[in-house]
C-alpha cells in the first residue's frame, strides 16, 4: 500500500502551513511552495481540493489566502488522505456499492476485509497534523 505523491505532497503541505501559524493567520500558495520545495501548481491543485474538503479555508483578493480550517490537532493523516484519494479502502470489498470482484459469492476473507480497513483508517485517524508538524 502506498499513498500517491499528491497525497503525500498534500501531508507535506498541511505539516507546514500547520508550523507557520496553525488558523490563526493567511498563508498564499507560493510561500508555500518555497517553504516545502513542491511546484506552485501542485500547492494551487492541492488548495483546491483540500479547501473542496473542509481542510482548509481560502479567500481571493487582497489580504487573501488560505488557512487551516481546524486547529491542527482537530486534522488527521486520515483526513489529508481521503480529501485527496477519497475514502479509505483496502479492497473493493469495503466500498459500499461495489460489487465487482469475481469471488465474492465465495470468498471467505470478505467478513474480514471491514475490521483490517477499520484499522489502517483507525491507524491514520490516530495520528493528528499538530504531531506531524512538530521537529523531530
Amino acid at each position: 500500500m502506498r499513498l500517491s505523491s499528491l497525497a503525500d505532497y498534500a501531508v507535506v503541505m498541511m505539516a507546514a502551513a500547520a508550523r507557520h501559524c496553525g488558523a490563526s493567520c493567511r498563508l498564499n500558495a507560493t510561500s508555500l511552495a518555497e517553504e516545502t520545495g513542491l511546484p506552485l501548481p501542485t500547492v494551487q491543485k492541492l488548495v483546491s481540493r483540500l479547501s473542496a474538503a473542509g481542510l482548509i479555508e481560502s479567500a481571493r483578493g487582497t489580504g487573501g489566502g488560505f488557512r487551516l480550517a481546524r486547529p491542527p490537532v482537530a486534522i488527521s493523516l486520515a483526513d489529508i488522505v481521503e480529501a485527496i484519494e477519497g475514502p479509505i479502502a483496502m479492497t473493493a470489498c469495503v466500498e459500499s456499492g461495489r460489487h465487482d470482484c469475481s469471488v465474492e459469492s465465495t470468498c471467505r476473507v470478505k467478513p474480514h476485509w471491514n475490521a483490517v480497513n477499520g484499522a489502517v483508517k483507525g491507524a491514520l485517524a490516530g495520528v493528528s497534523l499538530a504531531s506531524l508538524s512538530r521537529s523531530a
